[in-house]
């Protein structure tokens, strides 16, 4: 259901999280070289504010956050210098400073979208907001989208999957084409407290990287194995994988590199997020319930898809 064209090569859609300056700076360009050796393109997805990855030190307080810290190595992947941004260093300016590498990627041919304004400043406090708070920041990240780009962003996916009704709302009436904001099993129409939102959701369908390494036996060099596992078979609907630049882009390259060749083989088209939705037909699509839950591997709760509302 939902599904439009059924004679093609299954859909792996790739979504790109770039959180900070870093990720921008460094990761991008490499995944931009990574993903044109397997001529395979992408959705990225940008923090267009202020970095201040170090104010996310107030999540040391979470269960299972520190654990999470431990396994990932943070300090490897992020950097000293991103760590302080926003404590004993000002943040730099992602928009402001990125600009250029982020119009580099839609010339390469890949779609853009806007992950967030300030990426810790949403995840940490997004879910209590109000709707002018939401609004505000949904908006800075609008207005320096199009001052970069020239147009309006048509696709957003949620730093961290947090997401509340107030933002749901706005991605309807902001004039979103879809969103990629909550985990789960297949696209579908969100409906959150019995309000539907009319702006399809493509869900991150698989497990990420720094929620598999350090658990069950998974370590970078075998991780890619038990991902490519669960790609085995192919659901109707494909898949999106939601990667990021600091990880992927950087020390875990390798391992992004052998799921790319893996899929490959597999018969999957990579592709972005968009070419997915093109495919779907959406007035068929399920409405399903948005709500809040966990993720194995994840700290704290998240946006997932519910169950059905059955007509």
């Amino acid at each position: 259901m939902g599904w439009r064209r059924r004679n093609q090569p299954p859909p792996l859609a790739l979504k790109i999280d770039v959180d900070t300056w870093r990720g921008t700076r460094e990761g991008v360009p490499a995944l931009l070289a990574l993903l044109e050796k397997f001529d395979a393109r992408a959705t990225f997805l940008f923090s267009l504010g202020p970095d201040h990855t170090g104010r996310a030190v107030r999540r040391a307080l979470r269960p299972g956050f520190m654990k999470k810290v431990g396994r990932t190595s943070v300090l490897e992947h992020y950097g000293i210098k991103t760590l302080l941004y926003g404590t004993l260093l000002p943040g730099p300016d992602i928009g402001r400073k990125g600009a250029q590498v982020m119009r580099a990627v839609a010339a390469a041919g890949h779609e853009t979208g806007i992950h967030t304004w300030d990426h810790v400043r949403w995840q940490d406090g997004v879910e209590g907001a109000d709707a002018d708070w939401t609004r505000r920041e949904m908006s800075l990240a609008m207005m320096r989208y199009e001052q970069i780009f020239g147009t309006a962003a048509r696709t957003h996916g949620a730093a961290g999957w947090q997401m509340n009704r107030h933002a749901l709302r706005l991605t309807q009436s902001l004039g979103m084409d879809y969103c990629s904001d909550a985990r789960g099993r297949a696209p579908f129409v969100p409906v959150m407290n019995a309000e539907i939102v009319a702006c399809p959701q493509l869900p991150t369908t698989l497990p990420t990287l720094d929620e598999l390494i350090g658990l069950d036996g998974c370590t970078p060099d075998n991780v890619h194995e038990r991902l490519l596992a669960l790609t085995e078979e192919a659901p109707l609907h494909g898949h999106v994988y939601t990667l990021h630049a600091e990880l992927e882009g950087g020390k875990l390259a390798p391992v992004f590199e052998r799921l790319l060749a893996g899929w490959r083989d597999q018969g999957y088209t990579l592709s972005t997020t968009r070419a997915l939705f093109e495919q779907l037909d959406v007035e068929t699509l399920p409405r399903c319930e948005i709500l809040r839950g966990e993720v194995p591997g994840r700290s704290g709760t998240l946006m997932v898809q519910g169950a059905e509302f059955l007509a």
